[in-house]
Parts: structure tokens; C-alpha cells; sequence
């Protein structure tokens, strides 16, 4: 699972995702993208396991880049904890993704491979994604 090697806080606050991402959202790399069109958190495990869809459906032919990188950590505490004694450990990293951020983005195949491909990474996500394509491209 993808998570930093060292961080500056060890536990972040919960945060709120307001607005549309302007950093992040346009094609840089690849011909195809899929882009999330609602804001939540998306986590590491969310992250590889769409990775892993997305790359065995196209057979590992072109080229995938990942454009998100899960960098804040959420903690929770142990079932059957009585409230207080502090803030609760280290379970998983996330990264907040703002409606219009570029998540894949895919080049060296065909538009149908593509899309099917970004399908099924889109059920590994937990939130609203469509593809979208570089203009001038078939």
C-alpha cells in the first residue's frame, strides 16, 4: 500500500474538502484520465487496488500514472474504548480528493481498452469518477 515515508505530524485533523481542484485538473501525462467528479477521501488500499484492476485489464501494455498520493493519516481507536484518554492510533493514510482532480491517466492503448479498463477501476473507488480524454485524440 502506498503510504509516505515520513511525515512531520504523526495524526492530522479530520479536515473538510471544499471546493473544485484546480491543481490536478488536467491531462499532463497520458491521452485518457479518470477524473472524480465528487469530493471524499480516498485511501491507500482504494488507490492500489484500482491500480492493479486498471493495469491487469489492459495487460500491461501502455503506460499507467498515478496522480494521487495518500499522504494524511486517520486514526482510530480500538472497539469497546471508553470515550477520552486521547486521540486513537495510526490506521491508514488517505488523500482528499476535490471534484475535477485527475486520479489515472493512461496512454499507449486504444480509447475502448481505456474505458473499459477505467470501469473497472472505477468500482474499486468510493467515489463519483468519469474518463475523460485529451482533445485530439480519436
Amino acid at each position: 500500500m502506498l503510504q509516505p515515508a515520513r511525515t512531520k505530524f504523526r495524526k492530522a485533523f479530520k479536515g473538510k474538502i471544499h471546493g473544485v481542484a484546480t491543481r490536478g485538473s488536467e491531462l499532463n501525462f497520458g491521452s485518457f484520465g479518470l477524473k472524480a467528479i465528487e469530493p471524499n477521501r480516498v485511501t491507500s488500499k482504494e488507490i492500489e487496488a484500482a491500480r492493479v484492476a486498471l493495469t491487469r485489464h489492459m495487460k500491461r501494455a501502455g503506460r499507467v500514472w498515478l496522480r494521487i498520493f495518500p499522504n494524511i493519516p486517520v486514526t482510530k481507536k480500538p472497539i469497546e474504548v471508553r470515550m477520552g484518554k486521547g486521540k486513537g492510533g495510526l490506521e491508514y493514510y488517505v488523500f482528499r480528493v476535490k471534484p475535477g482532480r485527475i486520479i489515472f491517466e493512461v496512454d499507449g492503448v486504444d480509447e475502448i481498452v481505456a474505458k473499459e479498463a477505467f470501469e473497472r477501476a472505477k468500482a474499486k473507488l468510493s467515489i463519483k469518477t468519469r474518463m475523460v480524454k485529451r482533445l485530439g485524440t480519436q
